[in-house]
């Protein structure tokens, strides 16, 4: 049986539904490899949010076992079988991770047109290299960490030229740059001059009576997020400073 565009697409919706994520990657990367790797907006933000919800899944998966490693007392067997099974979490985020690169590299971006869509795509590809950079130990950690930090620098160069700031996807890049300065690079204090630059424009334009209403929603949810992490890097640097006189 043949399948159309529609077939596939209609296949991946119900996928989403049953919450069945790689069936979802399985079909918009069927779509890919017809459409010239053009997809619409539908088709872009289930294969991001397919890929999204399998890497949250590892990556809380990773966390909790850490956690219990830990937080509490154990034996030498029982740290052994842990840290193993942390070790197969690792590679599954590693395999997801490249899988998503790959895609992003040799189809999606060199696809995309410029403005919103580019962006979008350059941003998964510093997300999915920071996700990397955060699973990896060995001397790759670096090489993953430099690449994520290319990627984002390149999205966030294109946004600044062609997207409002208080676009969201322009918001959601300026939100995960500055959680990449803080969760790698281990610097709340530049993580918190992006997030505060990005947060003040976007304030600024999103009063305007101009704003289009349909960004408004999504732009207020992330600019909420964006203040959520400045108050706690705040507090992390204030803490790090000591008390003021």
């Amino acid at each position: 049986m043949t399948l159309s565009r529609l077939d596939r697409l209609l296949l991946a919706r119900i996928a989403d539904q049953a919450e069945r994520y790689h069936d979802v990657i399985a079909q918009i990367k069927d779509i890919v490899g017809v459409s010239d790797a053009r997809l619409n907006v539908d088709e872009r933000n289930l294969l991001s949010v397919a890929y999204k919800n399998i890497t949250a899944t590892l990556r809380a998966s990773w966390r909790t076992i850490d956690t219990i490693e830990t937080q509490t007392r154990h034996s030498a067997k029982e740290r052994k079988l842990m840290h193993r099974q942390k070790e197969r979490i690792e590679r599954d985020i590693a395999d997801i991770c490249k899988d998503v690169v790959e895609l992003l590299e040799r189809f999606l971006i060199p696809a995309a047109n410029p403005g919103e869509e580019k962006v979008f795509y350059c941003k998964m590809r510093g997300d999915y290299y920071r996700y990397l950079a955060e699973m990896t130990h060995d001397h790759h950690r670096e090489q993953y960490a430099t690449t994520s930090l290319d990627a984002y620098k390149f999205a966030y160069k294109h946004a600044l030229h062609t997207l409002d700031p208080a676009h969201p996807t322009r918001l959601g890049l300026a939100l995960n740059f500055a959680v990449y300065y803080h969760d790698i690079c281990n610097s709340p204090e530049r993580a918190c001059f992006l997030a505060k630059h990005a947060f003040d424009e976007a304030i600024a334009v999103a009063a305007h009576p101009s704003f289009p209403r349909s960004n408004l929603e999504d732009a207020l949810m992330i600019l909420q997020l964006l203040k959520d992490d400045l108050i706690l890097w705040s507090g992390e640097l204030r803490g790090e400073e000591g008390p003021r006189q």
